[in-house]
């Protein structure tokens, strides 16, 4: 997978291919960030008497996190992520999560995300932020949320976003949610069942952030791809080629006795990733694939909520 470039280089990217319009829209909402995040470290440091604290997201309420799911803690707020704090009725969203909104209409869908990943930078946008970007957006913005993790997340923290992400049925959120995060925190179980999900639904493994490292040696995930396999053929049914591809990394020997088909679609042609390109979008547009950079330190544990999303229009 291509490494992510430098947030510098990823700006003079978009100074690049951006018209003048996009390009001053981008100034004005990036200034708009940093300055939130300045006056948020301005709070932090006041509340905690240490200077340059930056402010990890809303407050996180009383008591031990609530796991996602379905169900719904007592008291909890329609709309507000399960183990945070109500808003208070005057607050406002801030200016710099508008801007990030409507990237997709400023920039354009190709640089939608890059865009996106800059504002969050900019904005030092801890996991509280992050939980509830990925809550309110649409797919788009969702997944520009799972991509900046590596960056903004050193640690497990955001997990639960990667499991929402796996429990929907939309290919775009399920081939973010397998990037280099998931590959650093996410365990090995849920890990198995991402790749498998990746087969039954189509994503390209090649959508999955270190996908060699992890399935060397792995029994367990060659005994699963193995009954899968096994019930393809029975029901009928062809086996994805993706298949013999991670059953052979877990260990060649595994895959003897397999005969893999041409790595073809339906219709004759390479298969295609969620986004109907021809391989796997792992880099995204403007070659953007998160990779592991400290970020924020400390943030607080979140809890996603449990929704699916179809598909939605870039705003």
């Amino acid at each position: 997978m291509t490494e992510l470039p430098a947030v510098a280089d990823l700006r003079s990217h978009l100074d690049t291919v951006l018209g003048g319009a996009a390009r001053a829209w981008l100034d004005q909402a990036t200034d708009e960030a940093t300055t939130h995040a300045s006056a948020e470290a301005a709070v932090a440091a006041e509340t905690t008497g240490v200077p340059g604290a930056v402010a990890a997201g809303p407050a996180v309420a009383a008591g031990p996190a609530v796991a996602a799911g379905p169900a719904v803690a007592a008291g909890a707020v329609a709309g507000v992520p399960p183990g945070f704090a109500r808003p208070s009725a005057t607050a406002t969203t801030p200016v710099w999560e508008l801007r990030f909104a409507e990237a997709g209409r400023r920039c354009g869908p190709d640089h939608a995300d890059a865009a996106r990943l800059l504002l969050l930078h900019a904005a030092h946008a801890g996991t509280g932020t992050l939980a509830r970007l990925y809550e309110q957006g649409t797919a788009t913005e969702r997944r520009a949320v799972l991509r900046s993790l590596p960056r903004l997340v050193p640690g497990p923290d955001a997990l639960p976003l990667i499991e929402d992400a796996l429990r929907t049925n939309d290919t775009r959120l399920v081939a973010a949610a397998l990037g280099p995060y998931a590959a650093t925190h996410l365990a090995p179980h849920d890990w198995r069942h991402a790749v498998l999900k990746c087969l039954f639904t189509g994503v390209p493994v090649d959508a999955v952030a270190g996908l060699a490292r992890r399935a060397r040696a792995d029994a367990e995930l060659a005994r699963m791809l193995g009954d899968y396999a096994d019930e393809r053929t029975a029901a009928g049914r062809s086996v994805p080629g993706d298949l013999y591809r991670v059953l052979a990394l877990t260990d060649p020997s595994a895959a003897n006795g397999r005969e893999a088909p041409a790595p073809t679609g339906a219709d004759g042609q390479a298969p295609s990733g969620p986004d109907g390109q021809a391989s796997a979008d792992t880099d995204g547009p403007d070659g953007l694939a998160p990779t592991s950079q400290p970020g924020p330190a400390a943030p607080a544990p979140i809890a996603a909520p449990s929704t699916s999303t179809g598909e939605e229009q870039e705003s």
